[in-house]
């Protein structure tokens, strides 16, 4: 029980303000599994701390990067709930420090004396370390919760990273950006003007970092086009997919081709719907379900398997009747489901899956129509003429951008009323999962312009950020700032973070955000973002609309 005298997580909006989750986690994360994740975390930060060393010297390993990457993914919220394999990544933590160091001492590079650095534990010994490894280690508040938000935005940056990589597109200097952002965290004589400083820091590289991945996705997989998305089913078994990983999805799709299995997208995965080159598999089928956490309820009438391709995952019912067909990949894991591992280029082998899917049932219908989505970028500047008219005939008055994650608070229907109580005249800029508090409600469109474009998922968000700075151009005003876009974005985690942190990077003011405030900005640090940005936190849907519209 001591280990849960001291579990302390406030890395998702589900935690109390101010003292996280304690005992256990709301994500039904234990005690030893956050406290190994500390552990891990704070081997990487040495292994970051080496790296960046050797950067400088212009010798940074690519495994050291990589092995970073995925160790910050896979401590994001809801991916990887197995201690056995967080013992793993520990492991090649440790190891990859003990290589670095003595790649250091080859070139002459002199190894710093720190904790980071130096200690030396096998997994077994993270309870004893907690005090030195967990997030309480940092006694000072303020700079506790700017160290967090620069974590966690390294920790969402890593995702796009590892996704993009996924389809050999790489970029090293997001691995700088992450890699800096880890060794400057690990100093305790930084002082908060510094880590503010850092914050924005993390911002600039979550710019770089979701702009490789959406070269990676748009050169591979083609530019998202409008696209009817069918949420019935059909009378074939099927495989359920979701998270953010285009890669393992064409895998599935190429590997089911033929067998008599469809497959279809949950939650994460609907953006994959959108991709030309998706579409020439007939037996994709459509989308199934909601947000994420509605999965406990909706994978209970799917009947048929489930992959994880990347975060999301939810730790089943007790009494779940679908726990032993789910499969994960990569940096997810969850005691009671099968890792599928990767072979040594990259490729998975769904076979198993799909025999196993072929003995169920079809799925149970729980919704029918279509929803229509992929308003990226491309499709949307594609539309520019129409929109730009529009505004200036005074028939769009705002584009509100309610980008971010969906959670399972009541709280959250706070975005469905909020959608549904904006003027006629307002449109919908949506990114990420928090869309399905209004992407299937009738709200209509202004001459052929839905009141909801959907770019994607999170990943997606930097379509936003294109849309923007295409508009500031076609209306030749200075700043962002100044076009008819404001913003009103829902957290839950990190992915949600490196988004608003890469905001603030591009000066966006104004920005609300909610439902709740993160439980690591204190008052001061709140005071900062008031006072430079202007953020605030939802308050009612009548007030915002008055503050946000006017």
């Amino acid at each position: 029980m001591e280990a849960q005298a001291k579990m302390f997580c406030y890395q998702c909006q589900e935690t109390a303000k101010g003292t996280g989750c304690t005992l256990r986690g709301v994500c039904g994360k234990l005690p030893e599994t956050s406290a190994r994740m500390d552990l891990l975390l704070y081997a990487t930060r040495g292994v970051a701390i080496l790296n960046d060393l050797l950067r400088a010297a212009g010798a940074p390993q690519k495994d050291a990067s990589h092995q970073i990457i995925d160790a910050l993914f896979t401590t994001i919220t809801n991916a990887n709930f197995e201690n056995n394999s967080l013992d793993g990544f520990i492991r090649r933590a440790f190891q990859m420090k003990r290589e670095l160091i003595a790649k250091c001492h080859e070139l002459g590079i002199k190894v710093p004396d720190v904790p980071e650095v130096t200690i030396e534990a096998d997994p077994e010994d993270y309870e004893k370390l907690e005090s030195v490894t967990g997030v309480l280690a940092e006694t000072d508040p303020d700079k506790r919760g700017l160290k967090q938000l620069a974590i966690y935005g390294a920790k969402g940056a890593a995702a796009y990273a590892r996704h993009a990589a996924n389809l050999k597109y790489e970029d090293d200097d997001v691995y700088a950006y992450v890699e800096k952002v880890l060794k400057e965290v690990s100093r305790e004589d930084i002082s908060v003007d510094e880590l503010v400083k850092l914050v924005l820091y993390m911002g600039e590289g979550g710019v770089k970092a979701m702009a490789l991945l959406d070269k990676a996705n748009t050169e591979t997989y083609g530019n998202p086009e409008i696209t009817k998305v069918n949420i019935g089913v059909r009378k074939n078994p099927g495989i359920l997919i979701s998270g953010h990983d285009l890669h393992d999805l064409e895998e599935l799709l190429e590997q089911t081709a033929g067998t008599g299995v469809d497959v279809y997208t949950h939650s994460e995965m609907l953006p994959g719907q959108y991709y030309p080159f998706f579409k020439k598999y007939p037996h994709f089928a459509g989308n199934y379900g909601n947000a994420w956490w509605k999965q406990v309820d909706e994978f209970e009438t799917f009947n048929g398997c489930f992959v994880f391709t990347s975060n999301c995952i939810v730790p089943p019912r007790k009494t779940a009747t679908y726990t032993d067909r789910i499969y994960t990949l990569g940096v997810v894991d969850m005691p009671g489901t099968t890792h599928i591992e990767a072979d040594a280029e990259g490729h998975h082998d769904f076979s198993a899956v799909i025999e196993r899917a072929k003995k169920c049932p079809a799925p149970t219908e729980i919704e029918q129509g279509e929803i229509v989505g992929g308003f990226a970028h491309h499709q949307v500047l594609e539309l520019a003429p129409k929109i730009i008219e529009l505004i200036k005939s005074g028939k769009i008055r705002k584009f509100v951008v309610m980008a971010g994650c969906d959670g399972r608070f009541p709280s959250r229907n706070y975005y469905t009323e909020f959608a549904e109580a904006l003027p006629k005249d307002c449109v919908i800029l949506t990114a990420g999962c928090a869309k399905y508090r209004y992407n299937k409600l009738p709200l209509g469109d202004i001459e052929g312009v839905p009141r909801v474009l959907d770019a994607g998922q999170c990943n997606d968000s930097y379509s936003l950020v294109r849309i923007a700075l295409a508009l500031k151009d076609a209306f030749n005003v200075e700043s962002v700032n100044d076009l008819p876009i404001v913003y009103n974005i829902a957290w839950y985690e990190q992915k949600a973070v490196i988004v608003l942190l890469a905001l603030l990077y591009l000066g966006v003011q104004n920005i609300h955000t909610g439902p709740t405030l993160p439980a690591f900005f204190t008052p001061d640090i709140l005071k900062v973002l008031q006072d430079n940005f202007n953020i605030a936190t939802i308050s009612t849907v009548e007030d915002d609309i008055k503050t946000l519209i006017g």
